[in-house]
């Protein structure tokens, strides 16, 4: 089920190769599902700390959003 504030599944395929790919290490937290936790953050213009604990820890999604912003 896709929510209010979540890509569809034809925005996330187009979105899909414009992110960088994982690096060796440990597991990371799914792409799309931080990726829905940043569009909620921006879409309802709350702060960091209030996303729903669903899309994973806040700090993780502010760290790869700057990460991927950073990286353009």
């Amino acid at each position: 089920m896709i929510r209010r504030h979540e890509l569809s599944d034809a925005e996330w395929e187009f979105v899909r190769p414009l992110l960088p790919e994982p690096l060796r290490g440990r597991k990371r937290l799914d792409d799309r599902t931080v990726l829905n936790g940043i569009v909620w953050e921006f879409r309802t213009g709350t702060a960091w700390r209030d996303v729903p604990e669903r899309y994973g820890p806040w700090a993780t999604l502010h760290t790869r959003f700057r990460r991927w912003a950073l990286d353009g």
